[in-house]
């Protein structure tokens, strides 16, 4: 990881207000489009998982994409004092001054359309348009299913007791969830992904705060085109 803010595909660092080291990397030539923070990431390993390598790698063909790991997780710091829904748009904007993005789209996956809307509402001027997949602007603890509530519960429990151990069976449930019926080779990256990317405490307070993400006001602020995409069935963010 190189500390300059000239890179492009290699991950670089960039410090964020609180001098937290945020790593981030470009890929293609083209438009500009930022894509937020989300559970999980790495910037290294997801170029080579089959669940979003393909993805970048075809995006990458028609813009620059920048890409970085939120703070707890992947090539960032993942012991920072702060991990909090204001920490995570303003290392979307230390990466946007970093990258030298002046204006840009966002590209936000599960609860990086939040923060993406967040941003997008913040920051009028920056932001061309949304391309929000698979999201959601309310976090479990803040939905009205009761039942949402009781998965937190239990994939709390699964972090906090099962989440650095050999045993993969605790990562396999989060898995399950996310991608239910994808082919073995593509679960197991998966699970991979979530075992490198970060520790199992910096795992927990990312995951207790986006179960409190409520963006439902902001969303309707938005002012810029939006491209809403998502998937009938989805277990992490159900449409209703």
């Amino acid at each position: 990881v190189k500390e300059s803010p000239a890179c492009c595909d290699r991950p670089c660092l960039a410090t964020a207000r609180d001098g937290v080291q945020i790593a981030w990397a470009g890929l293609g030539d083209g438009p500009p489009v930022l894509k937020a923070p989300n559970w999980l990431n790495h910037l290294e390993y997801e170029l080579r998982s089959p669940v979003w390598g393909p993805v970048f790698t075809e995006l990458a063909r028609h813009c620059r994409l920048v890409r970085f790991d939120q703070r707890g997780n992947g090539l960032s710091d993942w012991e920072p004092d702060e991990i909090s829904h204001d920490a995570m748009i303003g290392d979307t904007a230390t990466i946007a001054e970093a990258a030298g993005l002046e204006r840009f789209a966002m590209l936000g996956i599960s609860q990086g359309c939040a923060y993406s809307i967040r941003y997008a509402v913040e920051n009028p001027e920056r932001v061309t348009c949304l391309v929000l997949l698979g999201g959601f602007v309310r976090g479990r603890l803040k939905r009205p299913d009761p039942e949402q509530t009781r998965l937190y519960d239990a994939l709390t429990m699964a972090i906090r007791n099962g989440w650095g151990s050999p045993n993969p069976v605790f990562r396999h449930f989060f898995t399950s969830n996310f991608i239910p019926d994808a082919p073995p080779e593509v679960a197991a990256s998966f699970d991979e992904l979530q075992r490198i990317a970060t520790s199992p405490e910096s795992a927990l307070r990312l995951w207790e705060m986006n179960a409190r993400l409520d963006m439902g006001d902001l969303a309707k602020r938005v002012r810029v085109p939006a491209l809403v995409l998502h998937c009938a069935g989805d277990r992490v963010a159900p449409l209703v």
